[in-house]
């Protein structure tokens, strides 16, 4: 049994953070059962560095100009391209949805993350038209395509509806129980609007990695024990809230965390970060998306590594008691959310921007 095998089988669904064909095609063989996709995935395949540095044509430079000799502009080729390559990844885990009655083989698509540019004129009321709007249009016709909304004030108002007209949402964002409770609330009002609750599915993205990073450049008091335990203890805070919400709703599907942003970040105090910590934190239940490299960090673990279930582990007392006193989780959600929301959007503007110049480079 391979190291993502072992994860596999702890319980834990393995979602591929990329839309990457071959990726796809190779995390499949290993277990993968779903993915995700944003545009930063999106612009790395687009721009296809690794040929262009040999010299060859990008991958999709085929397809990109189909859609140029079509007409469509820039950012009209950037949403025909995304739609392609996650249609593409949804054909791949088909067959898991449908083993699954539909719930595993789910592949996410993030709406536009203009909607929360900081020149953005729309009020939260627009936005949240806008979020519904294209949350439909972008779900018809697939079966197994998830929709990818922000945790924020604009995309927290999408909720309901698009659950209620049967959308599959995945939430994405959360930083804090108060974002999770806002989005749970919201679907959980779409869910007895339905006639069809066999089919509900729900997930709600939590961001690890990036709350460890956080405490340490903000909560260095924190003891050596608590630093870089605290995205872990957040993260599973929630799983739990989730897991008792849900519990007594009677529905077929699970409605489940997403433990993403899993991949250990090098920091200046943790140069060299374990792998494997945030993998292993969260095995035995729900969905981790990781980062291609980090599967494949944990697939080359020497000896290979066997998870064990994890997700329902919590740290010493000691360690709760001190991230409890010294954190402060409406801080740090406002920071962090201020931050990804720039990681957010700036990377659909660069997508753009590259796409031009693919326009300029195959006339």
């Amino acid at each position: 049994m391979t190291p993502l095998q072992s994860l596999a089988a702890t319980g834990t669904k393995l979602w591929l953070d990329s839309v990457d064909p071959e990726l796809i095609k190779l995390n499949r063989s290993q277990g993968a059962t779903g993915a995700t996709s944003n545009p930063i995935i999106i612009a790395g395949l687009l721009e296809d560095k690794k040929n262009l540095d040999a010299g060859k044509p990008g991958r999709f430079d085929a397809d990109m100009k189909t859609f140029f000799d079509q007409g469509l502009d820039d950012e009209a080729v950037a949403w025909a391209m995304t739609d392609k390559l996650v249609k593409q990844a949804q054909d791949v885990f088909t067959d898991v949805w449908a083993s699954t009655n539909g719930d595993d083989g789910w592949v996410s698509f993030e709406l536009d993350p203009l909607l929360e540019d900081k020149a953005q004129t729309k009020n939260t009321a627009e936005r949240t038209e806008e979020y519904i709007r294209l949350g439909k249009k972008w779900a018809t016709g697939h079966t197994n395509r998830m929709i990818k909304v922000p945790a924020t004030p604009g995309g927290l108002g999408a909720i309901e509806e698009l659950v209620a007209s049967g959308v599959a949402v995945n939430i994405t964002l959360i930083f804090s129980e108060r974002q999770y409770k806002l989005a749970q609330q919201a679907a959980w009002r779409g869910v007895q609007r339905r006639s069809d609750k066999q089919n509900v599915k729900t997930v709600y993205s939590i961001f690890v990695s990036r709350v460890d990073v956080y405490t340490e450049d903000h909560v260095s008091s924190l003891s050596p024990a608590a630093q870089g335990q605290v995205g872990i203890v957040n993260a599973k805070r929630i799983w739990k809230m989730n897991k008792d919400f849900w519990a007594d709703k009677g529905l077929a599907r699970k409605q489940e965390l997403i433990f993403a942003s899993t991949g250990a970040k090098k920091t200046p105090k943790n140069p060299n970060p374990d792998p494997v910590k945030y993998v292993a934190a969260f095995a035995g239940s729900d969905i981790e998306t990781n980062p291609p490299e980090t599967n494949d960090a944990v697939a080359k673990t020497n000896p290979p590594h066997v998870f064990t279930r994890q997700v329902d582990q919590m740290p010493p007392a000691e360690v709760l008691a001190d991230i409890d006193a010294k954190v402060d989780n409406a801080k740090m959600e406002e920071t962090l959310m201020s931050e990804g929301l720039a990681k957010f959007a700036d990377p659909h503007k660069k997508l753009i921007e590259l796409i031009g110049k693919k326009r300029a480079a195959l006339k």
